[in-house]
Formats: C-alpha cells, sequence, structure tokens
C-alpha cells in the first residue's frame, strides 16, 4: 500500500486517525500496531510472518539483555547479544543476498564447466528497515540506554509503525522510547502540525518525482550503443532530482504521520545537495541511516580515535556496508566505495573543512555537486557496463542529441517540472523546508502552509486520484 495510493489517503489513514483521535489514549499504540501490521501486509502478504518472528525473537531476547552488576551475568548477555545480531544479520543477508551470492557462485563456477543452482527469494519489502530497527532496540538496551519494552504491543508499535516501516526514517530505539508511553494529549495539536509536512512531502512525490520519472526511466533504457552526452546529462539530472524528491517526499510523509499519531520521528533530510562538501553531504543525506552507521559501526570499530590508518579503515566498511544495504549489486558496492573514497579524500586533505569566501563556496557546492551525481549514475544502473558508459559520455561531449525515446519523454510539462525542481535544489542551504513547516509560526511558514494545503495538496490529489502515481524508489530496499 503507498502512501501516494486512494486507499491509503481516502480510507486507511483517515480511519487510523479517526481511532487514535477519538479513542482513549491507552489505546493508541494498539491502534498503531494492529493497522501497521495490515498495512504491511497487504503489500507484503505472506512474508509479513518473517516480520513476526523477528520482532519476537528481539522482544524475548530485551527482556535478558538489561545490564547487570555480575561479571558472568555480563558476559553472557554479551554472547546473547552477539547472537541476536547473528540472526538479525542473518536474516537479511538469507533473504536479500542470497540470490546475488548464489548467482556469483554460478558465474565462477562456470568458468570450470560447473554450474551452481541459483536462489530465489522474494524480497520482505522494508527488511532493511525493520531488521536495523530490531538491532538498535537489543544494543541500546544492552549499553543500557533505555529500559527494555515490558508491554509487546509497545515493542510492535516500534518496530512496525507504518509510516516509517517501509522505507525509514530509521528511528533508533533510544529516540522513541520515551514517547512510547501513552501520555501525550495534545492529540489535535498532533494534527495540526503533522498535516502540513504530510502534504509537503505529497506534493514532492506526486508532482514532482513522478513527473520526472518517465524521463529518467528513458535515457537510463537507452542501449549502450545509443547512449550520447545529452542522453547520459539528461538522465543523471533527472534521477539526481527525482531521487531526491521522492526519497524526502516520503521522509516528509512520514514524519508527518508520525506526528499526527502523536509520535515525533527524527529528520532524514536537510536540503543535501546544498552541501559543500561530501562529508557535509553526508550529514544531510538520508541523516538516520548515517546515524545508524555512525552509532552501531562506525564508532564501535574505533571511529576516528586511533590514527589516519584506522580512520581511513573504518569508513570504507561503514560505506561498504552502506553500499550493500541499498541492495545486492555490484553497482551499490561501487557507489559506496566511491563516497567512501571521497571522504576519505577530503579527511585526508582537510577538505571536509567548509569554505568561508563567497566565491569558494559556489565552486565547492558545484564540485559537490557534480561528484554527488555521477555517484547517482552507479546507484541508478542495472549493472557497471551500463553506469561506466553513461559516465564516459558525461565526461567525453560528443554534441550529438537525444534518442528518440528521450526526446518523447522530454514534454514541456517535464520541463517546467525539471527547472522548478532545479529552482528549489540551487536555493541557500537555510532554513530546512520540512521543519520549518511544521513548527515555525512566522508569517513565511504560515503562507508556505496554506500554499502547500491548498494548491499543492489540490493538485497532488488529483494526480492521485488519476491514478498517474508510481511506487516510492526506497521500497525495493
Amino acid at each position: 500500500m503507498s502512501f501516494a495510493s486512494p486507499l491509503f489517503l481516502w480510507i486507511f489513514t483517515p480511519v487510523v486517525l479517526a481511532l487514535v483521535l477519538l479513542c482513549p489514549r491507552t489505546w493508541r499504540n494498539g491502534i498503531v500496531a494492529v493497522a501497521s501490521l495490515i498495512f504491511y501486509t497487504v503489500g507484503a502478504g505472506p512474508t509479513v510472518i518473517l516480520l513476526l518472528v523477528c520482532m519476537v525473537v528481539n522482544y524475548l531476547a530485551g527482556q535478558a539483555l538489561e545490564p547487570d552488576e555480575w561479571a558472568l551475568a555480563k558476559k553472557r548477555k554479551r554472547g546473547l547479544l552477539i547472537a541476536v545480531i547473528a540472526f538479525d544479520v542473518a536474516v537479511l543477508v538469507v533473504w536479500k543476498y542470497a540470490g546475488f551470492l548464489t548467482q556469483q557462485l554460478d558465474g565462477f563456477a562456470r568458468l570450470f564447466g560447473g554450474d551452481f543452482p541459483v536462489v530465489h527469494l522474494l524480497l520482505p519489502i522494508g527488511i532493511s528497515f525493520y531488521t536495523f530497527h530490531n538491532i538498535s532496540y537489543v544494543v541500546d538496551i544492552y549499553r543500557g540506554e533505555r529500559p527494555a519494552l515490558r508491554q509487546p504491543v509497545s515493542y510492535a508499535t516500534y518496530i512496525s509503525m507504518f509510516p516509517q516501516l517501509i522505507a525509514g526514517p530509521i528511528v533508533r530505539y533510544r529516540e522513541i522510547a520515551d514517547q512510547l508511553p501513552q501520555l501525550r494529549t495534545h492529540r489535535l495539536d498532533d494534527i495540526a502540525a503533522g498535516f502540513p509536512r504530510f502534504a509537503l512531502g505529497l506534493c514532492k512525490k506526486v508532482i514532482i518525482a513522478d513527473s520526472l520519472s518517465p524521463l529518467a526511466d528513458a535515457c537510463f533504457s537507452t542501449p549502450n550503443g545509443e547512449m550520447t552526452f545529452a542522453v547520459a546529462w539528461v538522465g543523471a539530472l533527472t534521477y539526481t532530482l527525482q531521487l531526491y524528491f521522492d526519497f524526502s517526499g516520503y521522509s516528509d510523509m512520514a514524519i508527518g504521520l508520525g506526528r499526527m499519531l502523536g509520535f515525533r520521528l527524527p529528520e532524514n533530510f536537510a536540503r543535501p545537495y546544498s552541501s559543500v562538501t561530501v562529508t557535509e553531504f553526508w550529514r544531510r543525506w538520508h541523516m538516520s541511516l548515517s546515524r545508524w552507521f555512525r552509532d552501531y559501526v562506525y564508532i564501535p570499530l574505533g571511529g576516528n580515535r586511533h590514527g589516519s590508518a584506522r580512520t581511513y579503515r573504518n569508513l570504507c566498511i561503514v560505506f561498504v556496508l552502506t553500499g550493500f544495504w541499498h541492495g545486492a549489486n555490484w553497482t551499490f558496492l561501487v557507489w559506496g566505495l566511491y563516497h567512501g573514497a571521497l571522504l576519505i579524500i577530503e579527511r585526508g586533505f582537510h577538505l571536509d573543512r567548509s569554505p568561508t569566501r563567497a566565491g569558494h563556496v559556489v565552486l565547492r557546492r558545484a564540485l559537490t555537486m557534480l561528484l554527488v551525481i555521477l555517484g547517482w549514475v552507479f546507484f541508478r544502473s542495472t549493472d557497471m557496463s551500463q553506469a561506466l558508459t553513461m559516465i564516459g559520455h558525461m565526461l567525453l561531449p560528443d554534441f550529438t542529441g537525444t534518442t528518440d525515446l528521450v526526446t518523447e519523454a522530454f514534454t514541456n510539462q517535464r520541463l517546467v517540472i525539471l527547472l522548478l525542481a532545479l529552482a528549489i535544489v540551487f536555493l541557500p542551504a537555510h532554513p530546512v523546508t520540512g521543519p520549518m513547516l511544521e513548527s515555525s509560526r512566522s508569517r513565511t511558514a504560515t503562507a508556505l502552509r496554506v500554499t502547500v494545503m491548498t494548491a499543492g495538496l489540490f493538485y497532488a490529489t488529483i494526480l492521485t486520484a488519476a491514478g498517474t502515481f508510481s511506487p516510492f524508489l526506497y521500497y525495493q530496499f
């Protein structure tokens, strides 16, 4: 069930919000948990069983992982923590990467005249996200940062909460543990604050991202032999914009929905294309993922505390995992290594410090944007051959035109949307629209709320009614 579908917008969400608003506040978690499991089952079918199994295992483990003063108990708890994390990772590896791994083994076997059976498993939607939520839960309990949840319904609410279940933001347990007790009473205030944020996300997704999607698809569908400089750049640029407005739109909708339900979910984007370094880009792009890897991988590995060599090693590990977390394909691994290498170069040459002169800021921002766009080509391409072909044409102008497929997709309406998206991206780094729209009471924020909730939301609703929406890009992860 997509956030941008009529079923979700006009039936599911109003019913859930009405129940949360009208029922006693002590029912909230139960309503959210049941609604979330229904939401997931509609989209994932029988793989909901896997979600439930993972929830039971981690819930029971959490009860036994709370800190203990006895040395023997500490040792046992550490062993239990390792075991439950291994279980979570194994589930993710089997269901998401078994096909990829067996394909590589089959290719290797064929070099010697043999073969290897290739596994084909249905990828459960959202498995990368709820796996990270489960790991965060048990680790935060083991570290003593938050107590284990005693009520299964509260735990089910945290793991399966439908606003963030499918595509984030990735909510660390310690960020939401204090919100799970059902104490909030200002439910109308939450709806008034969350609805404009949800509307903003819907506009980003339906009006901008979905309008650019056919153009990006046409460019990336162009055969390697027909690729040109113009097609490569149009494809890379439109996908760069499509991905941002699609994913940040989803995050805005998730944060808005969470707020309407009484939860404050973490921010996930802060105008990342305004960054002047790649290091800053990762502080602004998919921030919940960056924070998760920082807290549960980078810092436990030693972070930057043991010299440059260890720091660079830790960065490489984090970005290899970041790449493969997004998908089982060599293109994602290369994309992760590419960004890891850029961060190492910036750190090694002290380029991760933001420039102060206006001219330097403009140049560094343009360079960072160029590097990010090149990286997105790997991210979007189906294989390395396509990625390298596109990047080759982007870097070596051939002054030829576009293919018929791209020309047909390049309508006047999409050109207007493309220019609008570029104008939004090139605005200054501050203020960030989403948080300002949700919380600020300034005249600018009020005017923006009115605009989004009238013209923008009305147009986006018409588009969804016409069935022109497409699945969110991060559903595949």
